[in-house]
């Protein structure tokens, strides 16, 4: 347990990642405002922090809403107090190769994923700032280094690095670090997901990947949930504009 109580949001954490992130930090003492685009999909999330001792803090939004954001930040520093930690997990998929990709597939996804993080952490800079401490922690992906199908989602996770390193630029003096989590195969929804677009069976799809990782497994929400729990952390302060592959190996 941390000796000062926080208050973090954690966007997309209705379930996977997200959900497990928000656990942790619960876990570590902070009150979490669980936000995804539906608020009651957040319900059970918030309920397993309250019935652990915690305090939750059920959102909807969607990310890609600029009053959106700002009517969610109003409501979690209404409920809980001022977000002094953020963790921008929120995330789509809409893969295919670049010749068959629509325009409207590149823009959803660079929109939820880059434009969600630019306005959660706009709208967190100042009470952030005010208080003299912050940690941003965003998610990006091995994806970002290129992948086959994922034009748009490797642009936005590569984007999500550069954002993530000017935050920290940015930002610093004010006593606030901006890092990100670059997760290889995580088993979530969306790599389920995947595993249906190329037609394979999850768990031969979870072989296929753990063959090729140097730990012999594919991760799991707690693995990501661990490291942003680092970063958040008070013992954190120095470290700041960093990118650490969560992925079972080296990644060039």
């Amino acid at each position: 347990m941390n000796d000062t109580q926080r208050v973090a949001i954690v966007t997309g954490a209705a379930r996977g990642i997200g959900a497990a992130v928000a656990r942790r930090l619960a876990t570590d003492g902070h009150a979490v405002a669980v936000l995804d685009l539906d608020e009651a999909a957040c319900g059970a999330v918030v309920a397993e922090i309250e019935a652990a001792g915690g305090r939750g803090l059920a959102v909807g939004v969607d990310v890609t809403d600029e009053e959106g954001v700002t009517e969610a930040v109003r409501r979690v520093t209404e409920a809980l107090g001022a977000p002094t930690m953020l963790v921008n997990n929120a995330g789509i998929i809409r893969d295919n190769v670049l010749l068959k990709m629509s325009a409207d597939d590149w823009d959803s996804v660079v929109a939820v994923h880059l434009r969600g993080a630019f306005l959660l952490s706009r709208a967190v800079a100042a009470p952030m700032r005010e208080a003299g401490f912050g940690r941003i922690v965003n998610l990006s992906s091995t994806s970002a280094l290129g992948n086959r199908g994922q034009a748009n989602y490797s642009a936005a996770k590569a984007g999500i690095q550069g954002l993530t390193k000017t935050l920290a630029i940015e930002l610093g003096r004010y006593g606030v670090t901006a890092n990100a989590i670059a997760p290889g195969f995580i088993e979530t929804d969306m790599t389920a997901a995947t595993a249906a677009r190329v037609g394979m069976d999850f768990e031969e799809f979870k072989q296929a990947a753990a063959s090729q990782i140097p730990v012999a497994r594919t991760g799991r929400p707690d693995d990501i949930a661990h490291a942003v729990s680092f970063f958040a952390s008070e013992g954190a302060g120095f470290v700041s504009g960093q990118v650490l592959y969560v992925a079972g190996g080296p990644r060039a």
